[in-house]
């Protein structure tokens, strides 16, 4: 496996290359480039100024190459697809890394005015830009999954959602998409992706509906960092969390659940990687993904905010992975989802 140096700086330094599959805007927390390092799939920028270029299949920073070999994920045939009322395929579910079928199943959040959205979230702009739609029904997704595996050898399904003004938060849209695509491809993992609703029964629901499971996503523990970053879901108490991802430990299990932790948005290192070990001692795998400006978004258009040092962030993730290497947690043994994958963070080649 790549060294986690290399694949730090690769995360955030990008590389320059052709890549077929990637993502423009969206729900963050990065636009990135679908690629397969030394056989294992990443998420990384592309940039025109990066030390780091492919040649062949074979990795070259400033020239030299680095012994590793990389190519980019093939465009998946499913995208040539359509449904029959005229819908791209692609603009249903997008292919994330080698293996993943990816979607919003609602591209709008009750979040994204000015003054309460995430600023490293650009959810909507896709759907300005006409790249998807804005409910995907579940038939749609049904069909769309079936094609994929069919067609591409998808392994695993991520569905998250834009936040609704329903007490559920949009989850139960989650179930009965989740319920559609289990009765076309049974064998296919899913993860859902949602705040936490406001009725803790939505996640049995949920689980009922087929789902494998779950990311309830916070971003950062840190209160102060969670009004700045993102005022419209610091509305929701870090108590809600706790008590949702409580639940969720049992309604999935352990290592079951998992959220985000974006490092790079000012949180004290010491006190995001504690946060990581509580989240641990709980049954919460905490994925640790470096925060990278992402175009549309607040954090560059008003911001000017950038991404964290190779250094913080090899840091935490170390550290991190030693907690998560203490508990026995890998994020491989998730059924279905982002640690599963493991493309959008570091933390697989550090162990974790």
């Amino acid at each position: 496996m790549t060294g986690l140096s290399t694949r730090v700086d690769l995360a955030l330094l990008g590389v320059r290359a052709e890549v077929p599959v990637g993502r423009r805007s969206g729900a963050g927390p990065s636009d990135d480039g679908h690629v397969l390092i030394d056989g294992i799939g990443a998420a990384v920028p592309i940039r025109s100024d990066s030390p780091f270029v492919v040649a062949g299949n074979r990795l070259l920073r400033s020239g030299t190459d680095m012994g590793i070999e990389i190519e980019p994920v093939r465009r998946p045939r499913f995208y040539d697809l359509a449904t029959a009322d005229g819908v791209s395929y692609e603009k249903i579910a997008k292919l994330h890394g080698s293996n993943v079928l990816a979607t919003t199943v609602v591209q709008t959040c009750i979040r994204y005015g000015e003054d309460q959205r995430c600023r490293f979230c650009a959810i909507e702009a896709s759907l300005a830009a006409g790249s998807t739609i804005a409910v995907k029904r579940p038939d749609q997704l049904a069909e769309v999954a079936a094609a994929a595996v069919r067609l591409d050898g998808v392994e695993q399904m991520v569905m998250t959602t834009g936040t609704s003004a329903a007490k559920d938060r949009g989850a139960r849209h989650l179930s009965r998409c989740v319920r559609a695509v289990k009765a076309a491809v049974p064998e296919l993992p899913i993860q859902v992706q949602c705040e936490p609703p406001g009725d803790l029964h939505v996640l049995t629901e949920l689980r009922e509906a087929g789902a494998d499971s779950i990311g309830i996503h916070v971003e950062s523990l840190d209160d102060e960092v969670r009004k700045r970053w993102m005022p419209g879901k610091a509305t929701v108490p870090l108590s809600e969390y706790r008590a949702a991802w409580a639940e969720a430990v049992r309604v999935f299990g352990r290592n079951q659940v998992s959220t985000y932790l974006l490092v790079g948005l000012g949180e004290n290192p010491d006190e995001l990687v504690s946060g990581a070990a509580e989240l641990i001692d709980i049954g919460v795998y905490p994925f640790v993904v470096p925060f990278r400006p992402l175009a549309g978004t607040l954090a560059v258009d008003a911001d000017g905010a950038t991404a964290p040092t190779p250094q913080l962030l090899a840091d935490v993730t170390n550290r991190v992975a030693k907690e998560l290497q203490r508990a026995g947690m890998v994020g491989a043994d998730q059924r279905a989802g982002c640690a599963a994958c493991g493309a959008c963070s570091v933390l697989q080649n550090a162990g974790g």
